[in-house]
């Protein structure tokens, strides 16, 4: 599965945190009723690769990895079952291995020469990281400019009531957010179907 059918199927992708594996499989299931099926899963906790492979035996699910910022993480998530990785940044020991063994990759850009890095490598879509703190949709909006070929999921920092605003920006695919995970699984769900009714 390519990154942009992965970014063109729903609206918001969940950053996920999760500590307990025990919570990785009823958060899942409650994402994808919801209508969110792309879950990023960040490499931030212990137990992330256990939380990937839980999540793997969702039906609908479409599980990937997140916070990727070293080539040995790349081996791990790819041997948990990751169908997609994301970086906060662009380095190519990150992205060499990830281009190599053929799998969606999302980095992480915060300006242009993270960009034309990033077209170096044969790459057209890129997480706009940290989204508020490095300029907003202004900033993004002017980097898109001379790179029209390029889609970005913007992340960091991106909320319900904003979202909208980012969404309604051609190059934008998606957006990622932390918001729609806390809470009892009837609550994720309620979060999720309102974050998967947000129009493009």
């Amino acid at each position: 599965m390519t990154i942009q059918t992965i970014m063109r199927t729903s609206a918001v992708i969940p950053v996920l945190v999760v500590e307990d594996p025990a919570e990785a499989r009823p958060m899942a299931e409650a994402l994808v009723r919801g209508g969110l099926r792309v879950l990023e899963v960040t490499m931030r906790t212990d137990a992330a690769l256990d939380v990937i492979r839980e999540m793997k035996r969702v039906d609908g699910a479409i599980v990937g990895a997140g916070t990727v910022v070293d080539a040995q993480q790349v081996t791990q998530v790819i041997d948990a079952g990751a169908e997609f990785i994301v970086s906060p940044g662009l380095t190519e020991t990150v992205a060499r291995p990830v281009i190599d063994a053929n799998v969606a990759f999302l980095p992480g850009i915060a300006n242009a020469g993270d960009i034309m890095r990033g077209l170096d490598l044969g790459l057209e879509h890129f997480k706009f990281f940290p989204a508020e703190a490095s300029g907003g949709l202004k900033a993004l909006k002017a980097l898109a400019a001379p790179f029209r070929q390029c889609r970005f999921c913007p992340t960091g920092g991106i909320s319900e009531a904003t979202a909208p605003e980012w969404l309604a920006f051609e190059p934008v695919l998606c957006v990622g957010g932390s918001w729609v995970a806390g809470g009892s699984a009837e609550e994720i769900e309620a979060k999720a179907k309102k974050a998967a009714a947000l129009a493009r």
